[in-house]
């Protein structure tokens, strides 16, 4: 991995929500700390933090791998911006023409109104991550909730990937089902509540 060899991968934390394939059993002998932890995203994501001990963290959902220069970057953003977080380009995994339309609109999103979205990962201080409480505990929309926390001028969006499974858009429909992700966003900002979404979210699938 390239990030053991620039010396930035220091552990691996996997936090398993109740998986039923070999994700563990991989993992564990692979060297990550596998935790086990009841599902949903805010909280495994925090479970994650929580026993993290190094001064950066970088959280990374399940499908999604980053680019081969993404140590480069990250090394780069650590040293030259120390108090900002950091998300990654996104890329989909996908031929399909709209999969690039709507990783357009997804970085659009990401650098101009500074809302990136979970499957861009996020790289982040562990300082900076404890002054703003961190991950909440909440089963959707946990990664909206701490970009607007860390706020558009201490964020960062780097030009490495993050290559990110287009499996959910390919089954729903890439242009159905980003609209109805962007419609959950707009109730969340006018104060729905996460559970409510996340039901609907699921009954999406």
């Amino acid at each position: 991995m390239v990030g053991l060899e620039m010396g930035l991968i220091r552990e691996v934390i996997l936090v398993d929500g109740g998986s039923s394939d070999e994700t563990k059993r991989i993992a564990d002998t692979a060297g990550a700390n596998v935790i086990d932890c009841s599902a949903g995203r805010g909280r495994q994501l925090r479970a994650g933090a929580d026993a993290a001990r190094s001064d950066w963290l970088l959280f990374l959902h399940a499908d999604t791998v980053l680019s081969r220069d993404w140590a480069e970057r990250a090394a780069a953003h650590m040293t030259d911006n120390p108090g900002k977080a950091a998300a990654f380009t996104l890329a989909y995994r996908s031929d399909a023409s709209r999969a690039r339309w709507l990783a357009g609109r997804a970085n659009w999103r990401s650098r101009v109104l500074g809302l990136p979205y979970g499957d861009q990962g996020l790289l982040i201080s562990r300082s900076l991550y404890d002054k703003i409480g961190g991950f909440e505990d909440i089963p959707l929309m946990e990664d909206v909730s701490i970009v607007r926390r860390i706020g558009k001028k201490r964020l960062s969006v780097l030009s490495a990937e993050a290559r990110t499974s287009g499996e959910k858009y390919e089954q729903a429909g890439w242009r159905r089902r980003a609209w109805r992700n962007a419609f959950l966003v707009v109730r969340y900002f006018l104060g729905a509540d996460p559970a409510k979404l996340a039901v609907e979210y699921d009954r999406d699938l």
